[in-house]
């Protein structure tokens, strides 16, 4: 008789951490996260209170740890995130993308077209079962990568290692870049971490911020619960309609559950499942962030852009990440949003498009 199955989080499946309650694990969770934070913080590192909290989930997920952080929480966190960086944007953002669509375009293109290639050749060499690889290798929009993939017999599991892989390695080579390339974190604003601040602005930039979330993914928007806040709040901030009112000690918890949302998904299981794929994986992943290099230092060259700038924008995601590290560094945040969001939008678009008409192939 076959053994029954057994819940993922049944107490035979626990080990290290995760023997602990939940609520103590959380604790342990935010007991790693405050002084990493702390240290990247006062090392003038940017997104330092993302990454802290990033570093920590990973240790708490490979040690066992069985905490997620509820999608409600992340739903909130895309919100708040957005109409940061709607506040943020400089009144040029339509017309740094409308100045240079050809070589956005070109750029966004030329990273899928690698990506594909990846996978493809991952593929072909009979390293992942089936079209795993050429899913899990697509640069960006992890989540409609994961509902195809899915969908298309590919191992999920696989798929989601692969991308989510990629966003802690975008995100610490961004970071490090911006730290040791001279490009530090910005300085913090005079205003105290719980000081006073505007009520009703605040209440009315989460209305809108929730608003246009929920009409995001109502209307099934590519990344509608970050792409919409953003784009209403960035148009009704630039005419003057609200003013964007978010108080540190809130963009700090964001920052610190971005970070928790990616470390906590390298659980145990899925590492000693993705075991034989890692290298593979990883040599996929530097090849495309050298490639995204490359392109990068084509606009340093051919455009003058700020050298951490041109990184950024031509990073491929996730698009959360890029833009708290943006918002965290003295770079032109404008046209890293321009194009991270004309990547976002073409690869959702065409990425799964592309994914099966080489996974067809393979």
């Amino acid at each position: 008789m076959k053994d029954k199955p057994q819940h993922p989080d049944s107490p035979e499946d626990r080990s290290g951490i995760g023997l602990l309650r939940k609520p103590v694990q959380w604790l342990v969770l935010i007991a790693l996260s405050a002084p990493l934070a702390i240290f990247f913080e006062i090392a003038g590192i940017p997104a330092g209170l993302m990454m802290g909290p990033m570093l920590a989930g990973v240790v708490v997920a490979i040690n066992g740890g069985t905490i997620r952080l509820p999608r409600i929480f992340f739903f909130g966190v895309q919100i708040v995130l957005a109409m940061m960086i709607a506040g943020m944007v400089s009144p040029n953002l339509i017309d740094t993308f409308l100045s240079r669509w050809p070589i956005f375009l070109a750029i966004v293109l030329s990273v899928i077209a690698m990506s594909t290639l990846s996978g493809w050749v991952i593929t072909r060499m009979g390293i992942l079962p089936g079209t795993t690889a050429i899913w899990g290798s697509s640069a960006g929009a992890a989540s409609t990568m994961l509902v195809m993939g899915g969908a298309y017999g590919a191992d999920v599991r696989l798929v989601a290692f692969m991308q989510y892989l990629r966003v802690v390695f975008v995100a610490t080579l961004a970071t490090l870049i911006g730290h040791f390339g001279g490009h530090q974190a910005m300085a913090p604003d005079s205003v105290p971490f719980f000081g006073p601040f505007d009520l009703q602005a605040f209440a009315l930039t989460l209305g809108v911020g929730i608003g246009a979330g929920i009409l995001g993914r109502l209307l099934r928007i590519p990344a509608g619960s970050f792409l919409a806040p953003f784009g209403v709040g960035a148009l009704l901030s630039l005419t003057g309609t609200i003013h964007v009112e978010l108080p540190p000690w809130l963009l700090a918890t964001a920052f610190a559950f971005l970070g928790w949302s990616i470390g906590l998904g390298f659980t145990r299981s899925i590492l000693l499942h993705a075991r034989r794929a890692f290298v593979p994986t990883v040599i996929s992943i530097v090849v495309l962030l050298a490639f995204s290099g490359l392109l990068a230092y084509l606009l340093v060259i051919g455009l003058g852009i700020d050298p951490m700038t041109a990184y950024l924008a031509t990073s491929p995601g996730g698009l959360d990440s890029i833009a708290v590290i943006a918002a965290s560094s003295n770079v032109d945040l404008s046209f890293v949003m321009a194009l991270q969001t004309a990547r976002l939008v073409i690869i959702t678009l065409l990425g799964p498009l592309i994914a099966r008409f080489v996974a067809d192939r393979a």
